[in-house]
């Protein structure tokens, strides 16, 4: 089965691998047209129910495959106000070829009682509550008419995830659906048929554009509401804390915060004014700082662990009881990784854990050379562990133990330290927001920086020379600045959030 989210992905890679949206609607008409043929008989009266969006536009392709019958396609409203290019184009195909193709601006006018079938075309996959007029009518008219009705995708008014109705919804005699089933098709008393219409399994397998919907942030969304991540690392090393931390923000988190040992807090600070650091005692992390880091922990939505740890053994023994006890989200990066086989099967936190090909055999993981083979020996050891990985490497893997995706953005420049750093970062800001595998998956392809929010100066760039005696490093997707060499970093004042 397949979400409506994760459907309008789905398209949106097809898009980008060379089909588009026009041949995928073409294919899906044709499919409802099949339908309406096994539901009808030449000349029987057919009459299509259209809204003004895509679902509308597979309708009007449908009915370019039905001139044996009496047809006639009732748009509900004006051309001018049809959602997309494409269905407007379908649309037109229908005027300009002389169809029995209706403006309907007035819901009286939506009389079915004569048709044989009803094509329920109103609203599809991305729309959610309860009709509103003149759809509500059109509802009412197509379960009022002695016909068979035929659902374009899901029946009007149906959520396709959940099922449920908001309000009124058509009581369709048989759907149509594309590509997969929907959740919300489960206990419909409907005869449900799953057209395909030419989405190659590319499209769900390999991260493309349309993952990257899941990173939309509402414009009217507050402080915080696009998540707080806590970054644990830091001792041994300075830069790969400071360096998660700034992927994290220019990832999109609203809050990050370091916890750190206090022998490299003002170290860590000096990276820059926008990092928060929270102190700890000593000069590594050591097993007493577990119930100190379960406090700070509860006030971030995702937790990344690992960078700059180093792994000496109580710092082993440190990461290994806090998992333990953690209930929350958590990226686990770096000699963090160790301890993951030992708590996987006892925590009540969700890990995105992120090796490279090395890490993950450290891990006791297996891995291979090539990508397919690959994919499917991390997908067993992620379900081993119950845990999502994202191994990296030039194709990087993403899974949960159940579902799959594949990264083909790397490039040999990720050999670079602190690549890690980042990718761990932007994916504890990620997995703050949205679902673990998506984050994931998302995270990787995070290389083509497109939605990192760029630093100060051109769009997309660093600025040229630098800023304040700072380089710019290209990271693992982003740009994020570090202290100069050769120059004591500016402790400055810490934030008192």
């Amino acid at each position: 089965m397949i979400t409506a989210e994760r459907m309008a992905q789905v398209d949106a890679n097809a898009e980008a691998l060379g089909v588009p949206r026009k041949q995928l609607m073409e294919s899906s008409g044709r499919a409802v047209a099949e339908a309406v043929r096994e539901e009808s008989d030449p000349g029987d009266r057919v009459v299509v129910l259209a809204g003004r969006g895509n679902n509308g536009g597979d309708a009007f392709a449908a009915a370019r495959f039905l001139d044996d019958r009496d047809l006639t396609v009732l748009l509900l409203g004006r051309r001018e106000t049809i959602t997309t290019e494409i269905a407007r184009a379908n649309w037109d195909a229908l005027q300009a070829a002389e169809y029995d193709a209706r403006e309907v601006r007035d819901s009286s006018n939506l009389a079915v009682s004569d048709a044989d079938v009803v094509v329920d075309a109103m609203l599809g996959t991305g729309v959610s509550g309860a009709p509103r007029e003149p759809v509500a009518s059109g509802v009412w008219e197509a379960n009022d008419a002695d016909a068979t009705v035929v659902s374009v995708d899901v029946p009007t008014g149906l959520d396709a995830d959940t099922g449920e109705a908001s309000g009124a919804a058509v009581e369709a005699d048989r759907v149509v659906t594309f590509h997969d089933e929907k959740p919300g098709l489960a206990d419909v008393e409907a005869e449900v048929t799953v057209a395909d219409i030419g989405i190659p399994d590319a499209a769900e397998l390999f991260v493309g554009p349309g993952d990257l919907r899941v990173l939309d942030r509402g414009e009217g969304s507050h402080k915080g509401e696009n998540g707080e991540v806590l970054v644990v690392g830091g001792g041994p090393y300075t830069g790969a804390p400071a360096l998660s931390a700034s992927a994290a923000l220019r990832a999109g988190a609203d809050l990050v915060r370091v916890a750190c040992p206090e022998s490299v807090a003002s170290e860590v600070q000096g990276y820059g004014e926008h990092l928060i650091v929270r102190p700890l005692p000593g000069d590594r992390l050591e097993p007493g700082h577990a119930d100190r880091l379960l406090e700070l922990a509860e006030g971030h939505d995702a937790v990344v662990v690992g960078p700059g740890l180093g792994d000496a053994e109580g710092t082993r023994s440190a990461v290994r009881e806090f998992l333990r006890s953690l209930t929350g989200r958590a990226v686990v990066d770096a000699d963090a990784l160790q301890v993951v086989p030992d708590v996987a099967d006892e925590t009540a936190a969700t890990l995105v854990c992120t090796p490279h090909s090395g890490e993950l055999e450290g891990m006791g993981g297996p891995t291979a050379e090539n990508w397919e083979e690959r994919a499917e020996l991390v997908a067993d050891f992620a379900a081993d562990l119950g845990q999502v990985l994202l191994v990296k490497s030039r194709y990087d893997v993403v899974s949960d133990g159940d579902d799959v995706r594949v990264n083909r953005t790397g490039n040999a420049g990720m050999t670079v330290g602190g690549t890690g750093d980042v990718l761990a970062g932007v994916t504890g800001a990620f997995l703050s927001r949205v679902d673990p595998l998506q984050a994931a998956a998302v995270a990787a392809r995070g290389r083509r920086r497109r939605w990192i929010r760029p630093p100060p100066g051109r769009p997309g760039r660093p600025p040229p020379g630098g800023v304040g005696g700072s380089r710019w490093v290209r990271g693992r997707g982003t740009a994020v600045r570090t202290p100069t060499r050769g120059r004591t970093p500016a402790t400055g004042p810490r934030s008192r959030s």
